[in-house]
C-alpha cells in the first residue's frame, strides 16, 4: 500500500481523467448524457459523477476517493458539512422505535442529534462514559440500531477503545459509526479496528485551512449506497468549488499533521502544573489516564488540547482574550492556532443542564495550528501567567 503523501496527491487520478495537472473544477448543476441507456444508468447509480451535481459531481468523487484510501474503506462520500455527515448516516440508519447509543463526552452538535433531533423523532438513546466499554454493552437492547463514538472526544480528549466497542457491536449485529475528526486518518484509522463508518467534519483538518464548510463519510460501500440515498432527498450536497478546495487541502495533510501533532503536545507539556491550570486534557500525556489506550490506536495524538482552569468560567474567558497567536473562534484543523470556551460555544446546542454535564465551565479548547512550536508555548504560557496574576489581584 503507498503512504499517505502518496495516496493524498494520487488517489483520485483515474476518477475523472483529464490532462490538467490540477483538477479542473467542475462548477455545473447538471451533465448531458450522449443517449438514452446512459442517462438512465446515471439516474440510480449510488455516488455517481456526472449526472446532476446532487447526485455526485467529479470533484466530489475525487475527494471522496482520497479520504477512502486514506481511511482503508471501501468507499466515501462528501456532504454540505461535517454535521451534514453526521446527521445523513444517522437518518439513514435509524427509524422511530429504534435505539442509538452514544457518549457523555462528544461534540455539541452530536449531543444535541442525541439528545434533542433523535427523540422527536421517536428514536431513543443513550449516552454512556465512553471510558468504560461495559457501558455500552450495558446500553444495549434489543432496538438497538447503531452506536456512535467520538474519539479522541470534543472537547475533554477522552479516548474510546475502538476495537471493544466494535466487536461489541458485530456480536449484535449493530453498525458503528465513529467520528475521526480529531485524530484524522494519518493518526488513527478506526475502521482498523473494526469500525463500520467514520465521518469527518472536512471543515477540520482534512481540508486545513479553514476556507471551506465540508463533511465526509467512509465506509463499506453497501452502507453508504444507503446513506446516499437520504443524502439525496435532504439535499446536503457539497457545492463543486467547496470540493475542490478540501481535495487541494488533503494534497498537504500528511504535512500538516505531524506539525499539529507536535504543537498540541509541546502546549499540553508547558501547561500542565502551571499553578492557574487544574488540568490538562491531552492523550500524548503520560499523565492522561488512557495515554495507553491511546498510544495503542493512535500513531499522533492531535493538535487539540482542553486546558482546565482553576478560577472557572471567568478565568478560561480571560485566558483566550489573552493570548496573541490564538484566534477566538469556533472551529478547528486550520493552520492557524485557534481557540474555545466550549461552555459559551454550545449554547445554541444544549441546554444549559446538558452543557453542564459535559464540559467543566473553566474549560478552554486550544486547536494549535502550525506555526512555530516555540512561539505558541510562549504565548500560551504568558497568558496563563496573566490571568493567574489577575486571579490573585482580584
Amino acid at each position: 500500500m503507498p503512504g499517505s503523501s502518496t495516496i493524498t496527491v494520487h488517489a483520485d487520478r483515474e476518477i475523472h481523467p483529464s490532462r490538467a495537472v490540477a483538477p479542473p473544477i467542475y462548477q455545473t448543476a447538471a451533465f448531458w448524457a450522449e443517449d438514452g441507456e446512459t442517462f438512465a444508468r446515471g439516474a440510480v447509480e449510488p455516488r455517481g459523477k456526472d449526472f446532476y451535481t446532487r447526485f455526485g459531481n467529479p470533484n466530489h468523487a475525487q475527494a471522496a476517493a482520497v479520504v477512502a484510501e486514506l481511511e482503508g474503506t471501501e468507499a466515501a462520500m462528501v456532504t454540505a458539512s461535517g454535521m451534514a455527515a453526521l446527521t445523513t448516516a444517522v437518518l439513514a440508519l435509524v427509524s422511530a422505535g429504534d435505539h442509538v447509543i452514544g457518549q457523555k463526552s462528544a461534540y455539541g452538535g452530536t449531543g444535541s442529534v442525541l439528545l434533542n433531533l433523535l427523540p422527536r423523532l421517536g428514536v431513543s438513546t443513550s449516552v454512556v462514559d465512553q471510558t468504560d466499554p461495559e457501558a455500552f454493552a450495558k446500553a444495549l437492547t434489543p432496538r438497538t440500531r447503531l452506536i456512535l463514538v467520538e474519539t479522541p472526544s470534543n472537547p475533554l480528549l477522552q479516548v474510546t477503545d475502538l476495537r471493544a466497542v466494535a466487536e461489541l457491536a458485530r456480536a449484535h449485529g449493530v453498525p458503528t459509526l465513529a467520528d475521526n475528526t480529531f485524530a484524522t486518518p494519518l493518526n488513527s484509522r478506526p475502521a482498523d479496528y473494526g469500525i463500520d463508518l467514520v465521518w469527518h467534519s472536512a471543515t477540520k483538518y482534512l481540508n486545513g485551512h479553514t476556507d471551506v464548510s465540508a463533511g465526509v463519510i467512509a465506509g463499506p460501500a453497501e452502507l453508504l449506497n444507503r446513506i446516499w440515498d437520504v443524502g439525496l432527498l435532504t439535499g446536503a450536497t457539497l457545492g463543486p468549488i467547496d470540493a475542490w478546495l478540501l481535495l487541494r487541502g488533503m494534497r498537504t495533510l500528511p504535512l500538516r499533521v505531524p506539525r499539529h501533532n507536535a504543537n498540541g503536545l509541546a502546549l499540553a507539556q508547558a501547561l500542565s502544573g502551571h499553578p492557574a491550570v487544574a488540568k490538562v486534557h491531552y492523550p500524548g500525556l503520560a499523565s492522561h489516564p488512557q495515554h495507553k489506550l491511546a498510544a495503542s490506536q493512535m500513531s499522533g495524538f492531535g493538535g487539540v488540547l482542553g486546558i482546565e482552569f482553576t478560577g472557572g468560567f471567568e478565568t478560561a474567558d480571560a485566558f483566550l482574550g489573552k493570548l496573541r497567536y490564538s484566534l477566538r473562534s469556533a472551529s478547528l484543523g486550520g493552520v492557524e492556532s485557534l481557540a474555545v470556551h466550549p461552555a459559551s460555544m454550545w449554547r445554541g446546542m444544549l441546554s444549559e443542564e446538558q452543557i453542564a454535564e459535559s464540559v467543566p465551565l473553566g474549560l478552554v479548547r486550544l486547536a494549535a495550528g502550525t506555526e512555530d512550536t516555540a512561539d505558541l508555548v510562549a504565548d500560551a504560557l504568558a497568558a496563563a501567567d496573566a490571568v493567574l496574576t489577575m486571579t490573585a489581584n482580584a
